[in-house]
Formats: structure tokens, sequence, C-alpha cells
């Protein structure tokens, strides 16, 4: 089977709905996981983009023969199958690292990208954390033949972070490649990892994903695997096609899982997103029937759930309101912790500035200053540990930012900003937006509150660079609960370069900057430790990787921890 999928990626391009620079092209992000058949995609009057796949393809590598011939640095590439370790069974670990940034990556038989980072601390054992990201796995044989598998796994800690081992979610040959990962303990300590699940129906389609979640009585060492949801026809077809889950767990055996449903119409033609929730009550064994959540809105997608200091739980995702400027409305609702259906909401925000003009434009996806990476304006929802009816949002935008940005990327000089709002009173009414006073663009943010009651952003940050080329991750720690004023440390030792140079996603389009990536994720993850700091989850870029001759920046998880 030839692979010519992605994990997360945008819109397919034929959607006749779908403008380009839209947010059905740019921000929703699973319809594209079957590559657009154009060669060309112009970003301006005066810039074009040389043939190519049209971005959509996220892959490592290029496939000679994917759907529109792309050029390929490897070709015959096809789909092969996963390491056969069972469950249960460390397919590698690391060795031990005492260094402030420490890599989870542990494979030396097979290489591939790692990105879109999620990470939880056991509660019952602050020694042990669980990360889970999209997980590219690529082998060459003795015949030049390229086999890959996209299988997340989880990247598993017993020491604080020290050494670092990979698991697998399951050992069965059922999806051949699953991604967006979102990972929880619940109070008592079991693990939950939830992800879409793909199946392939040909090199041109696939089937709509499913909604999975793995879960872990042994702290991230052995899953079962249960599908939450199903989705229904294939891309470009009448079904429902289910995208961007994420998960929250509390108390024994709880916790709950929303998702968007993206439903199409004939040839793929779209019809409405809604988000929906599932709870589960004897640890991720069983799961009740999803719900919609989002109520009458029709055009929601990336939803985040977040469960309250006495248990309420709340909801936040994006609504695309505004169809001419294509901006979306930041929402939050309540949802019952006993079945999950909606209980108050949707509550407006904020209207985040990400519309069809605000940002440069690469292969018709949001990106910032002389880079193609596909971006968004989207975040999280965050709880207060130490007052329940104190919640936050974060997300970046670019009300900062000059706007109609131009369509070149390499022509804009772009200020992307993480946005915080809050509420004190269980997210039915909401603060002005406040933005986070850093130069050049910082983008996919995650937010948590430590135990302190103090909000924390971890984010990608090109503040370093005053050319706005290079990131490094830091937090930003509010100075007292509900201020919304930040301090900003980066945790980072060495910085990434997205702009050119890069082994995998490599796009080359400006002489300037060649081998630029197309795709760095589309979030990154921190998460709240019991001794007041918190721990982070990154995309970094400073370690080489080398594959079928060529060498270029890697994409590693990368972790640390801060006070």
């Amino acid at each position: 089977m030839a692979a010519s999928i992605t994990i997360g990626s945008g819109f397919l391009a034929e959607n006749p709905r779908v403008q380009p620079g839209s947010k059905e092209d740019v921000v929703r992000p699973i319809r594209g996981v079957i590559l657009a058949t154009v060669s060309v995609v112009a970003l301006s009057q005066s810039w074009a983009v040389a043939a190519g796949d049209g971005g959509d393809n996220t892959q490592p590598i290029d496939f000679t023969h994917n759907v529109n011939d792309a050029p390929a640095p490897v070709s015959g590439a096809v789909y092969g199958t996963a390491p056969a370790v069972k469950t249960g069974t460390a397919i590698c670990t690391t060795a031990t690292q005492l260094t402030p940034n420490v890599n989870t990556d542990c494979e030396t038989s097979s290489v591939g990208p790692h990105n879109e980072t999620s990470i939880a601390v056991n509660p019952t054992d602050a020694n042990n954390m669980i990360g889970g990201l999209n997980d590219y796995q690529l082998a060459l044989n003795s015949g030049g033949q390229v086999s890959e598998t996209v299988l997340s796994r989880a990247h598993v800690t017993f020491d604080g972070g020290k050494t670092w081992s990979m698991y697998p979610l399951n050992s069965s040959s059922t999806y051949q490649a699953t991604g967006d990962p979102a990972v929880a303990f619940d109070a008592s300590g079991h693990a939950y990892y939830a992800t879409l699940g793909f199946r392939f129906v040909g090199p041109g389609n696939v089937q709509s994903p499913d909604v999975l979640v793995s879960n872990s009585g042994d702290k991230g060492k052995t899953w079962n695997v249960v599908r939450i949801a199903s989705g229904s026809g294939v891309f470009t077809s009448v079904g429902d096609v289910l995208d961007k889950e994420y998960i929250a767990a509390w108390g024994t055996g709880n916790a709950i899982v929303t998702y968007g449903d993206f439903r199409e119409g004939q040839k793929g033609s779209f019809i409405s997103a809604k988000i929906y929730s599932s709870v589960t009550h004897d640890g991720g064994n069983t799961w009740s029937a999803p719900v919609v959540i989002s109520g009458s809105l029709d055009e929601a997608f990336v939803s985040t759930p977040v469960v309250a200091a006495d248990g309420r739980i709340f909801v936040s995702f994006l609504n695309t309101t505004d169809l001419t400027t294509g901006r979306d409305d930041y929402e939050v609702v309540e949802v019952s912790a006993s079945t999950g259906a909606r209980l108050a909401g949707p509550f407006k925000v904020a209207t985040t500035i990400d519309g069809f003009t605000d940002y440069p434009i690469a292969f018709g996806r949001q990106t910032y200053q002389d880079s193609l990476f596909r971006t968004w304006a989207a975040g999280n929802i965050a709880a207060d540990p130490t007052n329940a009816a104190h919640l936050a949002v974060a997300w970046s935008d670019m009300r900062n930012s000059v706007t109609p940005a131009p369509s070149n990327p390499y022509a804009a000089k772009t200020n992307s900003d993480v946005i915080v709002s809050q509420s004190f009173d269980r997210g039915a009414t909401w603060s002005a937006p406040v933005a986070l006073a850093l130069a050049g663009d910082q983008f996919m943010p995650w937010s948590a509150y430590d135990t302190a009651g103090h909000l924390r952003v971890g984010t990608f940050d090109r503040s370093v660079d005053a050319a706005n080329h290079l990131y490094g991750y830091s937090i930003s720690t509010e100075t007292g609960s509900g201020t919304l004023a930040f301090t900003t440390k980066f945790i980072t030792t060495a910085n990434s370069d997205p702009t050119t140079g890069d082994r995998w996603f490599a796009r080359n389009v400006n002489p300037a900057f060649p081998f630029a990536t197309a795709f760095l994720g589309d979030y990154s993850g921190i998460a709240a430790t019991a001794d007041g700091g918190v721990v982070a989850l990154w995309t970094d870029m400073r370690v080489d990787s080398s594959f079928a001759g060529r060498t270029g920046h890697g994409e590693d998880a990368f972790f640390a921890k801060t006070t």
C-alpha cells in the first residue's frame, strides 16, 4: 500500500467549501490525510510554490507514487508493519540523562520525527510521567525501499525524567496510523492515552478515523485499547470525520474524552462541525455513548477538557463565527461529570485574530515570517486548583501583528502573541484578553495552573532570535493568582531552526531558506507537579537526523522540569 498520509493536517484542497487560508483549509486539521491533487499552490499574485504536494503531505518524506507524484528523496516507499513488540514490553530505553533538557526518544533501529506532544504526571508517584506524541517509524532496507508506520507510543519515565522507555499502545495491526495524542492520569494513578486511529483503503483514500483511548494500570507499561467513537465513510465522501480528541481524568477510574465531528456531504462537502464527549467511570474499560456538547454552534473544532477543583468539568473549543473574516471565537461549556452531557454554555471567551488575512500563507496554510510550517490559534483551558470557580483559556493570535499580512511569508514581518483570558464565575463571563508582551512569534501554547494557583503557559518562543527564525521553549509564570501579569524564562538550552536545513517535512521554496520544515505538530504540552513546578514536553530540532543519504535537523520530543 502506498504511503500517502498525514496525522493532523488540513482539509482537502478540493473541498468546494474551502478557500485558501480558510479555517477548513488551515485550522481544522484532519481532513488533509489524503494528499490534495494539486502541484502548484499560489501564495500571492507574485509568489508561488514549485511543483510538489500542495503542503497537505506532512509525511517526513515524499513518495514518488503518491497521488500527485511529488519528487521524493527516496522512491518506492510502502506502508510497513510496526516492530513485533507486545504491549507491556519496552521497545527501547534511553541512556541516563542528567542534563536540564532530556531527549525522550530512544529508537535506534528505525528513525523518524516525533511531534505534537502531550504530558501527564502521576499524582501517586511524582517520578512517573507519560509523554504522548506523533511517532513516525521509517526503515530503509538493503534494496533501497522505505517502509513506514505512524504509530503513537507512550514515552514513560519512572525516575523523574532521567531515563525514558517507549511502550507500544497496541500490538495489533488494526490501524496503520494513530495520531493527535493526549495523555492523562486520574487521581489513583491510572493512565489514559487518547489518539485517532486510521485505516487505509488504498493509496488515495482512508476511512474516517476512530477515536481510541488506551488505559494502563501499571504506570504506562501495559495498555488496553478501547474504541470510543467510530468515523463513517471515507475522506471525500458522505460521512463523519472525527478529529482532535483530548482527555482529562479525575478520581478513581473517571475520565472524559472530547472530540470534533465534521459532518460531510457528497464529495466531502462540509455540512457541520460539532464537539462531542464521552466518559468512563471504570478506568477506561467502557465508555458512554458520545453526546453533542457544543450546543447550537456548528462550526466547532479543537476541544480540550479540564476538571476543576470541585470536580466540575469544563471544555473549551474554537468556533468559526465570522465566515467573512474567517476569525474564530473561543467558547467554553460546562458538562456533566456523570454523563458528559452539556450543562451550561456555550459562553464566549473572546474572538481570536486568526482569520484569512491575519497570517501569511504557505501551501494554503497559516504560517509565520520566513516559515512554511503550518500553525493556528488553538490553545487550551486550565483550572485553578485553589479556586474551583477560576478558569483560564490560553491561545495565540495575530492581534499585535501587522494585518492584513502579506500572503508571502518571505515578505511578512509577524508578531504572534500568546493571549490569555480568565473567568472567576465558572466560565460564565471572561476578562478582556491579555497578550504576553514578548518580541517575535510565540505559538502553540499550552497552559496549566500550578499548586499555588498561578497560571503557567508553555510556548514555542522566537523572542530568542532578533531575526524571528529560531525558537526555544519558554514558560511564562503568573506573578500572582488572577493578575494575568507574567514573567517568562526559557527552559531550552539550545534553539531550533524550522526555517532551513531540516530533514523531515522539508520543502524548498526560497533559495535563502532551503529544506524548510512544513510541520512541527499542532501543539505542545506542560503539566503541573506536586512540588509547585511544571514539566514540559515539546518538539525540538537541535539534534540532526540522517536518513536515506541526507542529514538535517530532526524532530525529537524533549523534556524539562522547572520550578
